[in-house]
This record gives C-alpha cells, structure tokens and sequence, in this order.
C-alpha cells in the first residue's frame, strides 16, 4: 500500500490547508493519525476507507488502548478519525460517520506548576547589569507582571508599550489583540532596558522595531526565550522541574490567591474559555487549605 493510496485522504489534506488554515505542524499530525489508521484497516482486510463502520471503529479504538498510548494521545487521534469521516459525510462520500458515537478517554488534568513569591525574589536578584542581564530582568518581569506567553513576548514591538498607561498590546493566538497592564516593577525593569541594555545590543545597527534582542541585536525569537529563562532560573539555584511557562501559571495562581475574580484573570490571560482559566482554582484552593493547615492554632 502506497502512502495516502485513498484519494478521500488527499482531499482531507486540502481541506485542512484551504478551508481551515491549519498550520503545517497540525496537519503533519492528521497526516500520521489517518497513515496509522489506513495501514490498520488494511491489516483488517478492508479495501477502503469507505467501507469501515462503526464496529470496526471500535476495534481501532481498542487497539490504540492496547499500544498502552497516553489518553492525550489516544483522544487526539480518535478526534482525527471523527473530523475526517465528518468531512467525508459533508463531502458526501460516506453515509455515517463511524466515530460518531466513540467516546473519547477522559484527560487527566494535571495541576500547573507555580512559583513561590519567595523563589521569584531568587530569580529577579541573581541578574547582572551586563545589556544580556538587564534583557533578561526586563523578560522577566514582564512574563510574570503580565502573564503573557513566550510567544506573545517575543512578538512584542516597541509601539505596543504605553509607559504612560503601563498596558502592553499583545498578539494572542488567532491574532486576537489584547491590552495588559503591569506594575511599577516590570516598569523600570522595561525603561532601563530600552535606554541602556537595548542601545548596547544594537549597537548602532538599524532598529527594526522588536522589543527584545538577542545577543547580535537580531529580534529575539520565542525559542530564544525558552532557552535563556532555564539558564535564569538554574543560576537563581532554584530546583524541580522548571519550564517557562510556570511564570504565566505563577501570574494567574497568584493573581486568584490575591482575591482577583476569575473573569479578570481570564481576560488578561487572553483564554476564550473560562474552564481554561478555572485550573488555577484547584491551585488556589489547595494553597489555602496548606495556609490553613499551616497557621490555624487547631488545624
């Protein structure tokens, strides 16, 4: 059997490049859920992809529990086979969709990583006055008196900051555009940064506009920022498992455990739905319950 051999899964391809705009990262993963599924039903004796039905969905589904495949795994790719059998009954190819009615497994919802107040003061005092250091300070507090992710920081460009407001304009996913204010702290992190370490990374070159540089005055790109921050948080000595986004997550856990109502948070985070920001709750609720524990005389 040849790659893709069903002319339905081309025209699946198309419609994910045309219609919905995926990126090519997205569809590289619908291009290997429905490879993996064709070399499946073939291995069944089905011809084509026409011909499956429900019965046979199910099995598929029991074969991707049997490859033990985490549930996130499992779901996205049972979510791939109902997207494709929905375009083919659009399409008219098919009468039914056979995995219509399989129920996707459950995710386990893992609770976000935070830091400690304590643990951020390690991390804004072990920078240097070198124009990187300074850089790095100003990412810093601007990651976590925003919430921002990454991405969106290495998106932003000079005309974005309002020093007079203290707000950011920032490019969320989907293009939507938000404002997000910060405080006083990321405020003088921000203005050292462009009228000392900013200059000295430019270094007479041309000014393009990006906010924050690399080390040859280039725009720093997300990756760039994924990478220094580990470095960061290694040299505050700081231990665990630590990411860059824990920051955005640090953001919301304390804005909630400071007694900021959900919607704010939600609207400042930049989520289209609340379940997305009702997460940071569990969080907070087990941060009290240890307050408690903590500090009651009879706890």
């Amino acid at each position: 059997m040849s790659k893709f051999s069903d002319e339905s899964v081309y025209s699946f391809v198309e419609y994910l490049q045309i219609e919905k705009n995926y990126s090519p990262y997205t569809i590289e993963f619908y291009r290997k859920d429905l490879e993996q599924f064709l070399l499946f039903i073939h291995s069944q004796g089905i011809t084509s992809i026409m011909d499956v039905e429900y019965l046979d969905a199910r099995l598929y589904v029991t074969e991707l529990y049997n490859q033990k495949l985490s549930r996130a795994s499992a779901a996205r790719k049972i979510s791939s086979l109902r997207s494709f059998y929905k375009f083919l009954v659009r399409e008219k190819l098919v009468e039914e969709n056979p995995f219509a009615y399989i129920i996707q497994p459950k995710r386990s919802r893992r609770l976000p990583s935070f830091f400690y107040e304590e643990e951020l003061e390690q991390l804004f005092k072990v920078q240097d006055n070198t124009p990187l250091g300074i850089r790095n300070l100003a990412i810093v507090e601007l990651l976590y008196a925003t919430g921002i992710r990454v991405s969106e920081c290495a998106g932003i460009q000079l005309k974005d900051i309002d020093f007079d407001l203290s707000t950011v304009l920032v490019r969320g996913k989907g293009s939507k555009e938000r404002y997000v204010p910060f405080g006083s702290f990321a405020h003088n992190a921000l203005e050292r940064y462009l009228y000392d370490g900013r200059v000295k990374l430019l270094n007479g070159q041309t000014d393009h506009q990006t906010l924050f540089l690399n080390s040859r005055g280039g725009a720093l790109s997300p990756r760039g920022i994924r990478y220094i921050l580990p470095k960061m948080i290694e040299s505050a000595s700081l231990t665990g498992k630590i990411y860059p986004h824990m920051l955005r997550h640090t953001f919301a856990t304390h804005m909630l455990n400071n007694g900021a109502d959900m919607r704010t948070v939600q609207e400042l985070l930049g989520h289209s739905q609340l379940s997305s920001t009702q997460v940071y709750t569990h969080v907070t609720k087990d941060h009290l319950r240890k307050t408690y524990m903590n500090h009651h005389p009879r706890a």
